[in-house]
């Protein structure tokens, strides 16, 4: 199965995730979802996905200026996107539950 299309279905979810826990600029977006072990995510995508967030009133923004280049846009979480990121949370759990009882009948989770 190709990642990069599960990405794209979850990376809203994703995306507040990473910036409910601390704000963050694109490229920090980027890089502590491909810590967290998304390295298929696509820095384009995620650039886009915080604008999309941003434009629904998910998500806050600010400027930082920068000593090395130009300044950084800064994105954070509101209650809206708290609420967001509850109600997909919530939606994937119960389906990663499904998923894995699914594969657990199949016999090919370890």
């Amino acid at each position: 199965m190709d990642g990069t299309q599960l990405v794209k279905g979850v990376l809203d979810l994703a995306v507040l995730a990473v910036v409910a826990r601390e704000d963050g600029y694109g490229y920090d977006v980027v890089r502590r979802l491909r810590a967290a072990g998304l390295e298929e995510v696509g820095d384009a995508s995620v650039y886009g996905t915080l604008r999309r967030l941003y434009s629904a009133g998910a998500l806050t923004s600010y400027v930082v200026p920068s000593d090395e280049g130009p300044h950084r846009k800064y994105y954070g979480i509101n209650a809206q996107g708290r609420t967001v990121l509850e109600t997909q949370g919530k939606t994937w759990a119960a389906f990663a539950q499904t998923m894995d009882g699914l594969l657990d009948q199949a016999g090919v989770r370890s």
